[in-house]
C-alpha cells in the first residue's frame, strides 16, 4: 500500500458533504513544499487531494482552513486521472487521509466563525455541480 506522510498547509477551506449513506467526508486541498527556492524566494509545490472520512471530517472540518499547516499521513496514494475544462487530460495525487495532527501556533488555529463557515457553506452550494480539481488551482500558495 503506499502511503505519504509529510508537512503541509491546507489550500482552501474544506467543507463537509455527506455520502448517500449518510457518511460524512471531507475533502482536502493539500500543498507540500519541496525542493529549493527560485528566484522569487518560492519553492516548488506538490498539491494533494486527499478525503478525511467520518466523525473526525466533521469535528476537524471547523479548523482545517486555508494556511493552517498540518502534519498528515495519507493511505491509499495513487494518480487519477482526469480531463480538465479545456479538454486537455490531467493527473493529480489522492489518497486518504489516516492520521492528521495541527501544526504551528496555537493562536492560528482558531476556529472558523460560524458566519465565516454559513459563508463557505453558501458559495459551495452556489457553485455548479462540477467539481473543482487541484490541477485547475494555481501552483502559488494562498498564503
Amino acid at each position: 500500500m503506499a502511503q505519504l506522510f509529510g508537512l503541509a498547509r491546507i489550500g482552501r477551506d474544506v467543507v463537509v458533504r455527506r455520502t448517500q449513506n449518510g457518511e460524512s467526508v471531507a475533502n482536502l486541498a493539500l500543498a507540500f513544499t519541496y525542493g529549493k527556492k527560485d528566484a522569487d524566494g518560492r519553492r516548488p509545490t506538490q498539491w494533494v487531494d486527499a478525503s478525511l472520512w467520518g466523525q473526525r471530517a466533521e469535528t476537524l472540518s471547523q479548523y482545517l482552513t486555508t494556511g493552517v499547516k498540518v502534519s498528515v499521513t495519507i493511505d491509499e496514494v495513487h494518480i487519477e486521472n482526469y480531463e480538465r475544462q479545456s479538454g486537455e487530460r490531467g493527473a493529480k495525487l489522492v489518497g486518504r487521509v489516516s492520521n492528521i495532527e495541527f501544526g504551528g501556533a496555537p493562536q492560528q488555529q482558531q476556529p472558523a466563525s460560524a458566519s465565516s463557515r454559513q459563508q463557505a457553506e453558501q458559495r459551495t452550494a452556489s457553485q455548479p455541480s462540477q467539481a473543482s480539481t487541484l490541477a485547475d488551482m494555481s501552483d502559488d500558495v494562498p498564503f
